[in-house]
């Protein structure tokens, strides 16, 4: 450590021990300031989650996530005491962040107006990293740089916490120091455009305003949400896939399912799930799996309507580690499970779900307005997602057990009101922040059968499906 940051390092701990037994008397800018931030990381950290915050002052953002194991760290001996007295049932370390070390693992890794008060903020990324395992989140949010005039004429007035000089990084400076420090940004997005607590004009330019353009430019803080870069490293066993396919009017297309569908990983089981057919597909589908006995299968009638429930039905009892859908219909070719399974597995994206509207379809594959719909709905979601996403509505989708078990747990946020089973899946996945990556498909057309989309009543329900994402995930 050279004698400037040694020197540095001095300052900023007097600074903030001086701070900490004032911290009771901030003034309502900031007060309100950290109300707010909050609130936006009670959203983002489910409770019950092993989480650490670093540079956590007085502890009370910790405390107010509910984890079931909450470590705070800060250089700030007065602060740590101050942390200490106030939630004794969370555990408190006073450490620098650029000289952490603990021989432990979190769920979520939090940094919440740390890096701009860093001295080097490569290597403090570079510490974290080893308090992360495979699925750990990485939460920061930082001052924007447009707000560094501001924020200091308030201070002058005292009417916020002084501070000593500041890093003012923007979200590129972020975003590249993390991927030097073998993270992955997942998403980012701006908060807070007006931070004072007045009725009515408070709720609009912070919940709604803030998040469009071009008013988010003028936001006062920058989120990101980041995960540790995947290895490929292969595992011991591969895992066990389970194929899950709603059958409804399906008949003439099972036999093909059967032979078609690869063998992946540590072994595929096949789960039928049939949705009271008129054509045989039951039947149909005892009669294929009796002739294919080499290939792991279930059968499941579902109880009860919709392809969504269908789903529920079907990963309700599969055994693999890893879940796919396969729509019965044939228009998304089997064979190409094995690239979902690949992408999956080395960690390209924990959410893979196929894209349809990339590669050229058949004639007959999709009428011209539902290619319409499907193209507009993807601008709309990937802009209520904070990830780009282009075909919601693409039958294929593959993900971990574990992760569709955490989405389940965690649907009554958003209701069941999905009876596609799309939306449930890509709204959890986006309030759990997994990394949501597209794998474009060539489209066929169907060869048995006809569709069961009704083109204008599922459109009304999408549209929905859109406003329960703008309220539920955006404008919070």
């Amino acid at each position: 450590m050279t004698a400037l940051e040694i020197e540095y390092q001095r300052d900023r701990r007097a600074h903030w021990d001086s701070l900490a037994l004032k911290r009771d008397g901030d003034r309502s800018w900031g007060r309100f300031y950290h109300q707010r931030i909050t609130e936006i990381f009670r959203f983002l950290v489910l409770p019950g989650q092993r989480v650490i915050e670093i540079g956590c002052g007085r502890g009370d953002l910790l405390a107010a996530l509910r984890p079931s194991v909450g470590v705070g760290v800060d250089f700030s001996a007065e602060m740590i005491r101050l942390a200490e007295a106030r939630h004794p049932e969370l555990r408190f370390i006073q450490a620098d962040a650029h000289e952490l070390e603990l021989q432990e693992t979190f769920d979520v890794i939090i940094m919440s107006d740390l890096v701009n008060d860093l001295w080097d903020v490569q290597t403090v990324f570079q510490k974290v990293a080893a308090l992360a395992g495979p699925h750990t989140r990485v939460i920061i949010n930082s001052y924007s740089r447009l707000w560094e005039i501001p924020l200091s004429i308030t201070r002058r007035l005292q009417l916020a916490s002084p501070t000593l000089y500041q890093n003012w990084l923007t979200v590129e400076d972020i975003h590249n120091i993390l991927e030097l420090s073998d993270f992955q940004v997942v998403r980012h997005w701006s908060e807070i455009l007006f931070p004072l607590d007045v009725p009515l004009l408070e709720p609009v330019l912070n919940r709604f305003l803030v998040k469009l353009w071009p008013f988010r430019i003028a936001a006062l803080t920058n989120f990101v949400v980041a995960r540790p870069v995947p290895t490929d490293l292969p595992r011991k066993e591969e895992p066990l896939v389970s194929v899950i396919v709603p059958a409804r009017n399906e008949a003439g297309h099972i036999s093909e399912i059967l032979k078609r569908t690869p063998e992946m990983g540590g072994g595929t089981e096949i789960v039928f799930v049939e949705g009271h057919s008129t054509d045989g597909t039951y039947e149909a589908i005892q009669q294929a799996v009796a002739e294919n006995p080499e290939r792991k299968c279930k059968i499941f009638k579902q109880p009860g309507a919709g392809k969504g429930d269908a789903v529920r039905t079907g990963f309700a009892n599969a055994d693999g580690e890893i879940l796919m859908i396969l729509d019965a219909d044939m228009t998304v070719p089997p064979e190409d499970l094995s690239r979902f399974y690949e992408a999956i597995l080395f960690g390209k994206g924990e959410f893979v779900n196929g894209v349809r509207l990339v590669y050229p379809m058949e004639d007959r594959a999709m009428r011209f307005f539902n290619l319409l719909g499907n193209k507009l709905f993807s601008l709309v979601f990937s802009g209520l997602l904070g990830q780009p996403i282009k075909d919601t509505l693409c039958g294929t989708k593959v993900l971990w057990k574990k992760h569709y078990e955490l989405i389940a747990a965690n649907r009554a946020y958003f209701g069941e009101i999905d009876p596609f089973g799309d939306f449930d899946l890509i709204l959890g996945a986006a309030r759990l922040n997994l990394k949501i990556v597209d794998l474009p498909i060539r489209y066929r057309e169907r060869r048995y059968g006809t569709t069961n989309i009704q083109r204008w009543k599922h459109g009304i329900i999408l549209l929905k499906m859109a406003y329960l994402a703008a309220w539920r995930l955006k404008f919070i």
